[in-house]
């Protein structure tokens, strides 16, 4: 037989052994011929590839980490259950009901909630809170830089944990991998406590870990103050440092009962990464009081060990369920199926759909990703908005004048199905006006986006677009 025919036979055998493996994964149909597709013109390559950022689940990772959760659950105070009526609308009760019952939320809580448009000035209100603490810290930062933001939190954290203060750094393994265990050692020497999320190292470099990261981005300071968003510790997030190039992000500050959601989902992940989690009332605190206008707030969270993916959910079950407007910002936007029907339907419905991007982003291949949807959403009625230069980083959605979104899932594949990501779900008038004020100031600042646009692009363009969705179920 012909050197080519058995070139050709190998061929075909190889395309159906990993058809066969890739079709076992039970992933989406997109993504299923998207990675079959792959591994067929790409053999070798794409077997690389696919090691390195294909497999969704890892089975004895996901036991690991539902232990975790147990294991902080167990330890909870027995007054963890909710207390509150909740007076809000039917449409936003069914939406915390199913964040409850897609088992990735914490029950729905009282909070004052303070929103930080900016780096400089969410990272001022950090620092207030890290130097108030009286008895812990707890971080968790998908990338902790080791620049002046990154030197001034540690050596801020080197003075609390010298004072007594109980410090808690997590950082994950990947996205702060550039940031070496000697930079954080004087920290530990403090009587601080450093660990890594899914470190990677030589010695325990497994292709199935790298995939599965944790995009959080959490403090806490005595089970009473939170913060999340998109402020990772960095000098582009803030303008002391970068300028007018400073990225602009969004954060919020959670005082009260609502905080400890985010308590809760920091002490499972530091569970998960070193074997234990502090236990007892101090670190689970229920305080009474509230100083001014409290907000209904219930933080969800999602993660490849979840199978149903609870932020998705809440996207899309706000999105479908919306009668006014849909105010969404997303510096990595690809979405899949779901929500770009969600969209479409809603702005078909006569719903105010406004999309705001980065005008570029910081990576490219998910920038004209992103782009290949712009037609089908624009002749929808959806209205899109290009930011920048500077990059928006921003993380948030505003739904009819009922639900706001806070946090650090984008909306596209990674962020819902890959990524361990947390968000606050904030029900009130209040916030949502802040928040659509914040949108609106934005979109002054970007430039709208027309099919007329999209037309005139030059063929290249269009093309490398086209070519780059073709990747969007594995971004």
């Amino acid at each position: 037989m012909e050197g080519w025919a058995w070139f050709g036979i190998i061929e075909i055998t190889w395309v159906i052994v990993l058809s066969i493996w890739i079709l076992l994964e039970r992933r989406p149909p997109r993504a299923t011929l998207a990675w079959i597709l792959a591994l067929s013109v790409l053999p070798v390559l794409g077997m690389v590839i696919y090691l390195l950022i294909g497999p969704r689940k890892f089975t004895r990772r996901r036991l690991k980490v539902r232990r975790a959760q147990r294991a902080v659950h167990a330890a909870a105070p027995r007054h963890d259950e909710p207390q509150l009526h909740i007076t809000q609308s039917h449409a936003a009760q069914l939406l915390i009901h199913m964040c409850e019952q897609a088992g990735g939320a914490s029950p729905p809580r009282y909070a004052e909630i303070d929103l930080y448009l900016d780096g400089a000035s969410g990272y001022a209100a950090m620092e207030r809170a890290i130097e108030s603490a009286a008895h812990h810290i707890h971080l968790e930062y998908y990338i902790w830089e080791r620049d002046r933001t990154g030197r001034r939190f540690r050596d801020l954290l080197i003075e609390r944990a010298r004072a007594g203060i109980e410090v808690r750094l997590l950082v994950d393994g990947f996205g702060s991998n550039q940031t070496p265990d000697s930079f954080f050692r004087p920290l530990r020497d403090a009587g601080a406590e450093v660990a890594r999320f899914n470190a990677l190292t030589l010695a325990r470099l497994r292709p199935r870990l790298i995939n599965f990261r944790t995009h959080r981005k959490i403090l806490v300071c005595d089970g009473a103050t939170a913060f999340t968003g998109g402020l990772n510790i960095s000098d582009v997030h803030t303008a002391t440092y970068s300028g007018d190039a400073a990225w602009r992000d969004t954060m919020v500050r959670i005082m009260g009962s609502g905080a400890r959601g985010l308590q809760r989902v920091f002490l499972e992940d530091w569970h998960y990464a070193v074997g234990s989690a502090p236990t007892g009332p101090r670190y689970l605190l229920d305080p009474a009081t509230l100083r001014g206008r409290a907000e209904v707030l219930q933080i969800v969270s999602s993660g490849p060990d979840e199978h149903l993916n609870a932020i998705h959910k809440l996207y899309f079950s706000g999105i479908s369920s919306a009668r006014e407007q849909v105010l969404i910002s997303s510096p990595y936007f690809v979405p899949d199926e779901s929500i770009m029907c969600s969209l479409t339907t809603a702005a078909l419905r006569g719903v105010n759909v406004q999309v705001l991007v980065p005008a570029g982003g910081d990576i490219p291949l998910v920038a004209a990703a992103s782009r290949s949807y712009y037609p089908e959403l624009l002749r929808a009625g959806v209205r899109i908005y290009e930011y920048g230069p500077p990059i928006l980083h921003a993380k948030t959605a505003v739904i009819d004048n009922e639900l706001a979104i806070v946090g650090t899932a984008n909306l596209d594949t990674r962020s819902f199905a890959l990524n361990f990501e947390v968000v606050a779900a904030m029900y009130g008038q209040s916030i949502c006006a802040k928040l659509a004020d914040a949108f609106t100031d934005d979109v002054r600042r970007a430039q709208e986006i027309t099919l007329d646009d999209l037309l005139h692009a030059p063929w290249t363009r269009r093309l490398t677009e086209s070519a780059a969705r073709l990747l969007s179920p594995l971004l």
